[in-house]
């Protein structure tokens, strides 16, 4: 028997104030502040394209930088995937997408496995974007990759505008978590020799 696969997840420290509602099976809609607009962005795109129900609401010491702000955002929203797929009884675990956006390509693949591992094969065409240093992606989601218990590989096969790379990442990342996060009726238990995950 399948269930409610939500999760709310809230964190308070001296650097940010952050509060996040997940839906894993709901209908691509979002609410997004971060205080850091191509953050709200992408997190709207990968709510849509992984017809994940996302509401976010973060306040961040921005006037120092971005650094706080993306990582402890990438940490509550890996902490609420982890807790919205409850035991995985059921899901694929696995998902991969090679997306196109325009001139770029990339390769997004990950496994529910429990064992945290970012491979972030992706260097940034540009340093910036709109205010935003693109480097802080990694700090993303690499804190993501933590508390989502995640092996995640992002792999930038072409890309040269930095807008569509990101892009493409974060679309990538939605339908590959869509696709690990979806339920097979062949799977008893979890999928896995070893009986848990």
């Amino acid at each position: 028997m399948q269930v409610s696969r939500k999760a709310e997840v809230t964190r308070k420290t001296k650097e940010t104030e952050i509060a996040l509602t997940i839906n894993l099976d709901g209908k691509g809609e979002s609410s997004i502040s971060t205080g850091i607009p191509f953050l709200d962005h992408m997190l709207t795109l990968f709510a849509k394209h992984g017809l994940f129900d996302l509401t976010l609401q973060a306040v961040g010491d921005l006037e120092i930088d971005g650094h706080h702000t993306m990582e402890d955002i990438g940490l509550v929203l890996g902490e609420a995937i982890n807790k919205a797929l409850g035991d995985k009884n059921g899901i694929k675990r696995y998902g991969w997408t090679i997306l196109p956006m325009d001139e770029t390509l990339a390769l997004i693949a990950l496994d529910l496995s429990g064992r945290p591992y970012l491979v972030y094969d992706l260097t940034p065409p540009s340093d910036n974007i709109n205010g935003t240093d693109t480097r802080l992606f990694h700090e993303f989601f690499q804190a993501l990759t933590v508390k989502a218990g995640m092996n995640l590989h992002i792999q930038l096969m072409k890309g040269e505008e930095v807008h569509h790379v990101f892009e493409a990442v974060f679309k990538g990342f939605a339908k590959s978590l869509d696709q690990a996060t979806t339920y097979d009726e062949r799977i008893t238990g979890v999928l896995s020799t070893k009986g848990i995950l």
